[in-house]
């Protein structure tokens, strides 16, 4: 099996959705390895974001990517693009259809006439969760699983799932959980959001039964590069071997940041309201993926042990440990490994 520091995808790389976490950070990473070889395509009306080889293209519109695959002549692509944002999707299901699958429609087309390798990235929302605290730890969906999604936006990505199995079969589809990274205007992501929360003194309510499979960015990049010069096809968990819920994630990141731990609130996500409905234990069982890669695909996230909550109380327990922004950046937005072993 090919590994990141041996093989390289063919060039030139079509990113899509660089305004995501994981689109944005992929873009980042590729482009630095692949200089002038890497384009990226955001949405029309995302102007804020711009820059080198990063164009204006909604993916509805597929006389712009007809366009911009004969320029470019891609050889392969990583689909980041979506609208993943809940509220929104479930107040305009057509929007969400439009931008998750009628967009994926568009570039299946233009891909199925060309010689491109194309790799998919899916969520674990396409499951409902399941409830118990017992089935929390127990449990992990397996590509096998039947999906049941809960929300408007599950549902397009389970048609977006079915459109590629489908119409590109030779394609991968990762589904992957939450993308621990930067964001490119700073509260597009995970930890964005609850560290803004914190910074301006506000508080911030999490769900104590809503939990994930969170990896860092720096993983997932060299899992795309990996799975983006193999053959592999179909679906693949792609979640980090830690489980935790949101109100654990919000923990590490008020600790970890300094932050005033009163601020961070928590409840069952059956008191937040039914809009827009949650999922439950979402936790995905990747060994399959890293069967196919030969290796462990992730790192857990946090991947320093300390940082890890024990308890709902935990993010209280500081006992000398200083917390700051700029130790959040270091060892939550990145893996603290990769980080060593690059400097070294």
């Amino acid at each position: 099996m090919p590994s990141p520091e041996n093989h390289s995808p063919a060039l030139p790389l079509l990113v899509t959705g660089v305004a995501g976490v994981a689109g944005y950070n992929a873009f980042t990473y590729f482009s630095e390895r692949h200089s002038g070889q890497v384009v990226g395509i955001r949405q029309e009306n995302n102007w804020p974001l711009s820059g080198p080889n990063i164009f204006a293209c909604d993916a509805e519109d597929r006389d712009v990517l007809e366009r911009l695959f004969d320029e470019y002549e891609f050889g392969t692509v990583l689909n980041c693009a979506g609208n993943c944002a809940l509220k929104s999707c479930e107040l305009d299901s057509r929007l969400a259809w439009r931008t998750n699958v009628e967009g994926l429609t568009n570039l299946a087309a233009v891909v199925a006439d060309r010689d491109v390798r194309l790799v998919h990235t899916s969520v674990d929302l396409v499951f409902a969760g399941v409830d118990s605290e017992v089935d929390r730890r127990q449990h992990a969906y397996q590509e096998t699983d039947r999906p049941d999604p809960v929300t408007v936006y599950g549902k397009t990505m389970v048609a977006a799932e079915q459109l590629i199995a489908d119409y590109l079969p030779a394609a991968c589809t990762l589904r992957i959980s939450l993308p621990m990274g930067i964001s490119f205007n700073g509260h597009a992501g995970a930890i964005d959001w609850i560290q803004s929360r914190f910074a301006k003194n506000r508080p911030a309510t999490l769900y104590y039964d809503e939990v994930r499979t969170p990896t860092y960015t720096d993983c997932l990049n060299r899992v795309y590069e990996q799975v983006l010069v193999t053959d592999l096809a179909g679906i693949f968990h792609a979640g980090g071997p830690r489980n935790l819920s949101l109100y654990e994630i919000a923990q590490v990141i008020n600790r970890v940041g300094g932050y005033d731990p009163k601020l961070l609130q928590g409840c069952p996500r059956i008191e937040a309201g039914p809009m827009p409905p949650r999922a439950g234990n979402v936790t995905l069982d990747s060994c399959k993926l890293a069967a196919a890669l030969g290796r462990e695909a992730f790192d857990p996230w946090p991947f320093l042990p300390e940082h890890v909550p024990t308890d709902r109380r935990w993010h209280y327990e500081r006992d000398g440990f200083a917390g700051s922004p700029e130790l959040l950046a270091e060892v939550l937005y990145q893996n603290p490994r990769l980080g060593a072993k690059a400097a070294g």
